[in-house]
């Protein structure tokens, strides 16, 4: 008998569409945060639980869940239940040197007034950071309500951290099942690696040889390849019901140009550098202004990278949850809950492929800037 996949697969498009409903749905915080935001988030969904109609209307409160759901946390939350005040996850390592080194629980901090005594120290939770206090808890505020006080070097397992590790276990698990099954099987891949073997394929003849070259990208098809998929797990990852949102995060997507700038400039050869400090062929008043413009070229295009990710990857967080905030915010539920549901789906399945064309165009950049700095210039039409 033979059966469809194609019920299958619709199927299958459609749970991954609703997640970001889950995710919405953790009725408390999903992450250690600042108090007045997981009462302002709590006091939204208590309040929709008992009114039949949508009778929240603080905008100040969804967007007080909207950037909490960006922020990083110091815990993972499953679910939450609002009634009942329980909370269901586990707390992750905070480490910390402050006069020595510091390490405990976060669960420290799941208390009312979220502070943590430490061998007689004394450490405050505010907006995601962690600040140095009193017995008392008192943070001491600027005119722009920032807290002044001493902030300790903070080295924490975090739940980015957290997802880091498991995507990099991830690809080095994908990759070492790979090889293996190279060597056992005749370069013939088998089972999982056999979905594996045409993305391999399409990053080598896409991405790396038209760009790099035939001579030289096989030096950097490992980083590639690492980069690709690492991204492409990341944002995956950023759209189950756990709310972890790591490529949104700034300072992820500047360590990851960092690590193509590096490469680019410690990879280039003479003609690459000779291009931006002294052009052949250029008249020499041009080229002592053209020097800082290039020099400066060098550094904006890892910029580019960074924000290009990091900016496309924050606003489908802050679209969909928006979206699916109209059910909160609307005066009239039966009206707004299918409009939201359906734009919410729809823009679950763009950020589906927006997850892989983020990864592919970090891949192909990178890739682009290498081949810049490694190719071989013919300069005799300057003679």
């Amino acid at each position: 008998m033979v059966i469809s996949n194609k019920p299958l697969n619709l199927f299958l498009a459609i749970v991954i569409s609703i997640l970001p409903l889950f995710g919405f749905s953790n009725v408390a915080s999903d992450s250690v945060s600042h108090s007045s935001e997981k009462h302002a988030v709590e006091g939204a969904h208590k309040t929709d639980a008992h009114h039949a109609v949508g009778a929240v209307n603080e905008k100040d409160e969804v967007n007080a869940y909207i950037e909490h759901h960006l922020q990083d946390s110091y815990d993972f939350n499953f679910f939450s239940d609002g009634e009942a005040g329980k909370h269901y996850g586990f707390s992750l390592p905070v480490i910390l040197w402050d006069n020595g080194l510091k390490v405990f629980s976060s669960s420290k901090f799941h208390n009312a007034e979220e502070l943590a005594n430490v061998d007689g120290s004394y450490y405050k939770l505010h907006h995601g950071k962690i600040y140095s206090s009193d017995a008392t808890g008192k943070l001491e505020l600027d005119a722009h309500n920032h807290p002044t006080n001493n902030k300790p070097l903070d080295f924490s397992i975090t739940k980015n951290v957290v997802s880091m590790l498991f995507a990099a276990f991830l690809v080095f698990f994908m990759f070492t099942s790979l090889a293996k099954a190279y060597r056992k099987n005749n370069s013939m891949p088998k089972g999982f690696g056999r979905v594996l073997e045409p993305l391999i394929i399409f990053i080598r003849d896409e991405i790396a040889i038209p760009n790099i070259g035939e001579k030289k990208y096989r030096k950097f098809m490992g980083y590639l390849l690492t980069v690709f998929f690492f991204i492409w797990i990341l944002n995956l990852l950023g759209m189950t019901p756990l709310g972890i949102n790591v490529t949104g995060n700034i300072a992820v997507t500047i360590c990851l140009a960092l690590f193509t700038f590096i490469i680019t400039q410690f990879s280039a050869n003479k003609d690459y550098w000779k291009h931006i400090f002294w052009m052949p062929g250029v008249p020499v008043p041009m080229k002592i202004i053209l020097m800082p413009i290039e020099l400066l070229g060098t550094l904006t295009k890892p910029f580019a990278l960074l924000i290009r990710l990091f900016a496309n990857i924050t606003a489908g967080h802050v679209v969909i949850m928006s979206l699916i905030a109209m059910i909160f915010v609307g005066k009239n539920l039966a009206s707004d809950l299918p409009i939201s549901i359906g734009l919410t789906l729809f823009i679950s399945v763009i950020e589906i492929l927006v997850a892989f064309l983020q990864a592919f165009i970090f891949t192909m950049l990178s890739s682009l800037f290498i081949g810049m700095a490694v190719q071989d210039h013919d300069h005799d039409d300057h003679h």
